[in-house]
């Protein structure tokens, strides 16, 4: 009896470490589904998207939904998605800027220096929303050591601008920049941030 009970609990020792949970029930897609379900190959590589998807799944995530933001796209092109894992939908997609000093039509520098006016890389975790000098705001934290743990300090936010409209792309043949930060359009920046507002993650990479 004591060995069946113990077989038992080296099984479900077992499903513990090598299942993957969040904080709500949910069944999960694997990677390669979702990611064909999203109709995202055209648009982020798999590779990319998998690293993003794998440790959303693993961080516990308190809302079943996270952020990619690829800098590898010039600012001409939508490069920001916000993603539903639990409704297998791509919420919003969007322009998005990049820093004055990582480059014009793309990003092509990235820094994670206070005043170095350049875009950080790697997962950031939303905090909670406020209004500051640019309107209704997102607050940063940078997770990645050594990309982006200075978000604070360099006070990265998302937040909305009249200069992330795709419409400047028409007049300047880009987006505007910012002193670093994400950036969105106002017609859509208020909403994003309250979706995606206190806990979830956000995946920027090149």
């Amino acid at each position: 009896m004591f060995n069946n009970y113990k077989k038992i609990s080296l099984f479900l020792l077992f499903f513990l470490v090598l299942c993957p949970f969040t904080s709500y029930a949910m069944p999960l897609m694997d990677a390669k589904s979702l990611y064909r379900h999203l109709s995202l190959k055209s648009q982020v590589r798999f590779d990319k998207f998998e690293r993003a998807y794998h440790h959303f799944i693993v961080s516990g995530s308190k809302k079943p939904i996270f952020t990619l933001i690829d800098y590898a796209k010039p600012s001409t092109k939508k490069r920001f998605w916000v993603i539903d894992v639990k409704r297998k939908r791509i919420l919003f997609e969007s322009h998005v800027t990049h820093g004055k000093n990582s480059g014009e039509l793309y990003a092509v520098a990235f820094s994670n220096k206070v005043n170095s006016f350049k875009t950080s890389v790697g997962i950031f975790k939303s905090a909670e929303a406020y209004y500051g000098k640019h309107g209704y705001s997102l607050r940063l934290d940078g997770l990645s050591k050594g990309l982006n743990d200075n978000a604070r300090k360099r006070a990265i936010v998302i937040h909305g601008a009249d200069y992330a409209d795709p419409r400047v792309i028409q007049e300047h043949g880009q987006l505007g920049r910012s002193w670093g930060c994400p950036a969105l359009p106002l017609s859509i920046s208020r909403r994003v941030i309250n979706l995606i507002k206190e806990g979830t993650f956000i995946y920027a990479f090149s």
